[in-house]
């Protein structure tokens, strides 16, 4: 962007804009709604700022601070975003098309319907006619940028550069990034069920662990990225014939009865995705490991002493649930939301404690808030930008 397009703003104006922009979200007389368009707001601290419905366009905000800044529907086209910090940051249905982001970090950002596509700004000049504003690289770019644990559900990126962008375990939902650069970017556990992949550049990505299900991919060559364990459309899994939900009812009732009637269950390997309803279950010591329960919600469920060991809990609702005693060694439990689930020691009686083991299991983006961890064995877990306000971490082992 050249400096020509840019105004310099002195602190007292700066204090002044914001003011009245809070008066007029507090909807108090002589509020105005931020007006910071082609202003040069390099390095600037504005953590935790509310500059929602705000007109940045064209601004630069190179370098600047904006963690946990709220910027819903804010106009942003155009803007310098380069290595900014927007982490946590609120940006759904912002008007971002053009805007610069190259080596921003957008880790745990919400940008539902945000409007990322390229576009240019064009200014009147009366010798030269119009002109174009010019960032240093090229408009609507996110290459090297950080967008992990993000969501971009709905977001239009038809077009956008994201080379070597990082959008692992991002929620791209729905997202249109037909022809859209690609190229090493790491998209590793990312939801990409209804996305727009036609005649997108994924040459050298990584998809690990992607889910893409109702993707369309018309013109893009997948057979240049890396694709391993992709989760694709699940199937209805029988077991002996029987139906997966009857399996599990039999195992319920072999636990309500304490073993006098229906049958202890061995479930290991089984994709659960298509199982109507898990919420509240009496499942405990179920043979799981290694199981794909992503999405479900598990909410109210007993696991007691269950073997999840290696299994792909990602995205999970496990509030309230009972996994003490459980085995999750390895278990991938990125975007899981266990608030107030409890996962301390399984008392076996005359004094022995089972601990849940929890060891080199992946947390991710996880809510811990409210959790019971006590004396739980937490060796070798990954645990990035969790929030566990509350969470009780008594003995355990970490």
């Amino acid at each position: 962007m050249t400096a020509a397009t840019l105004q310099l703003i002195d602190p007292v104006s700066l204090r002044n804009i914001l003011d009245l922009h809070a008066m007029f979200k507090a909807q108090k007389p002589g509020g105005r709604i931020a007006n910071l368009a082609y202003i040069d707001l390099t390095d600037m601290k504005l953590e935790g700022i509310d500059l929602s419905d705000a007109n940045l366009t064209g601004a630069r905000l190179y370098g600047a601070s904006l963690r946990d800044a709220i910027l819903m529907r804010a106009n942003l086209f155009g803007a310098d975003l380069r290595n900014a910090d927007l982490r946590f940051a609120r940006l759904d249905r912002a008007d971002m098309r053009g805007a610069c982001l190259r080596g921003a970090n957008l880790t745990a950002a919400s940008l539902i319907g945000a409007d990322l596509r390229e576009g240019q700004i064009a200014f009147k000049d009366d010798k030269q006619g119009l002109r174009l504003m010019k960032h240093e690289r090229r408009p609507g770019e996110l290459d090297y940028a950080i967008l992990s644990g993000a969501d971009l559900s709905g977001a239009r990126m038809n077009g956008t550069a994201a080379v070597s962008t990082d959008f692992s375990d991002a929620n791209l939902t729905g997202t249109v990034m037909s022809q859209a650069k690609l190229r090493k970017a790491r998209l590793d556990g990312a939801v990409l069920n209804g996305t727009d992949l036609s005649g997108a550049d994924v040459t050298g990505a990584t998809l690990r662990g992607a889910v893409m299900v109702d993707t369309a991919t018309a013109g893009c060559n997948l057979s240049e990225a890396d694709t391993a364990d992709i989760l694709s459309t699940p199937v209805s899994v029988y077991i002996d014939d029987e139906p997966l939900d009857a399996v599990l009812s039999l195992h319920e009732e072999w636990v309500r009865t304490g073993g006098a009637k229906g049958a202890r269950q061995s479930l290991n390997s089984v994709d659960f995705r298509l199982v109507m309803d898990m919420r509240r279950r009496s499942l405990s010591t179920l043979d799981a490991a290694e199981s794909i329960f992503f999405g479900l919600d598990l909410s109210g469920i007993e696991l007691q002493g269950a073997n999840l060991v290696n299994a792909d809990l990602r995205r999970c609702n496990l509030k309230g649930a009972d996994l003490r005693g459980a085995r999750l060694q390895g278990a991938r439990l990125n975007h899981a939301d266990l608030e107030g689930a409890n996962l301390g020691p399984l008392d076996l009686g005359g004094g022995r404690l089972l601990r849940t083991d929890m060891t080199g299991a992946v947390l991710n983006h996880c809510s811990l808030v409210n959790t019971d961890l006590t004396r739980a064995r937490m060796i070798g877990v990954t645990a990035d930008n969790i929030r566990d306000k509350g969470a009780n971490y008594t003995l355990a082992e970490r």
